[in-house]
């Protein structure tokens, strides 16, 4: 008979780290799955953190690797497998990979989140030869080069900001008047001379050949169409929840968000949410970090009472 885990956490983001942190502490017998080589989830792209609490500054490449670290220290590391599907079959819970079929009592998903597209003309066909969705990856390919950044939140503004250390212009592109980014951030774009916000104006279509050669818009208010002549169009127009593969097993939101509270716990018995993937107000690694220790204490707690 196949060994059935306490927990099985699924993902290795902030809070797929701090829930397995917490679930070693608590000695639980733990499954912990992710599919990417290197822990740390979408901070892994972030050039900067600089609002996680003591580490003022740090790379998002050294935040992961400093809470994977810290898993390590405790005897627990993700197992690199990609999981096609999660079954409720009671007191047990069945986890499938391509390779194995894992039991466990209760289920973490904290699978995060992907970047959202645009769907327009060009932005498939071009994708990875000037069409890009991380700054901090493949910003230094545009190294004195001319940038779009298609967007008005924080990401955007962090895009478009740290292109502008890299490149020699770069067009911030809103679909509004006014940015939804913090102020400390519109501030510090606001202090870069080569950058230029085009308001009110809304990408339709990403020209190129073998690569990148401009993003045509159309002005929301006259509905006149302009090209930027480009070589990079960087997309950052927000995220979309990985929760294709559970839309049966727990209870979405309209927007696809698993709907759970502070504390994890979602409409169906051991499974529990944390992270981007459930329904919040704020998405930051701080409250990634909380939510997977809630989890972790909510499933401890279930489990006791199943007992």
């Amino acid at each position: 008979m196949s060994e059935v885990y306490d927990i099985a956490i699924l993902g290795a983001g902030p809070a797929g780290i701090s829930a397995a942190i917490y679930a070693a502490r608590a000695k639980m017998n733990t499954l912990w799955l992710d599919k990417q080589f290197a822990q740390g989830g979408q901070i892994l792209n972030t050039y900067e953190v600089d609002n996680y609490p003591g580490l003022p500054g740090i790379s998002g490449m050294d935040l992961g690797e400093a809470m994977g670290e810290h898993a390590a220290k405790l005897g627990i590391e993700s197992v690199r497998e990609n999981v096609l599907a999660v079954e409720d079959a009671g007191e047990e819970k069945i986890i499938r990979t391509k390779k194995n079929e894992y039991r466990a009592r209760t289920v973490i998903l904290a699978c995060g989140a992907s970047h959202r597209r645009l769907g327009i003309p060009g932005e498939e066909e071009l994708s990875g030869v000037g069409v890009s969705y991380c700054a901090t990856c493949d910003g230094a390919f545009f190294k004195d080069k001319t940038a779009v950044v298609v967007g008005g939140g924080n990401m955007a503004v962090e895009d478009a900001i740290f292109l502008s250390r890299i490149c020699k212009k770069v067009y911030l592109v809103h679909r509004r008047d006014e940015l939804r980014a913090d102020e400390i951030l519109q501030e510090s774009l606001t202090a870069d001379g080569n950058v230029e916000v085009i308001w009110n104006s809304v990408a339709v279509e990403i020209q190129g050949e073998e690569c990148v050669t401009g993003l045509r818009i159309r002005n929301v208010q006259d509905n006149t169409e302009s090209v930027i002549n480009t070589d990079g169009v960087f997309i950052a127009v927000g995220i979309i929840p990985n929760t294709e593969k559970f839309s049966g097993l727990v209870k979405l939101d309209e927007s696809g968000y698993i709907i759970a509270g502070e504390e994890g716990i979602t409409q169906t018995p051991g499974i529990f949410a944390a992270g981007d993937i459930r329904t919040k107000m704020l998405r930051q690694v701080v409250t990634a970090v909380s939510d997977g220790a809630n989890a972790v204490t909510s499933a401890h707690n279930y489990l006791i009472r199943q007992r």
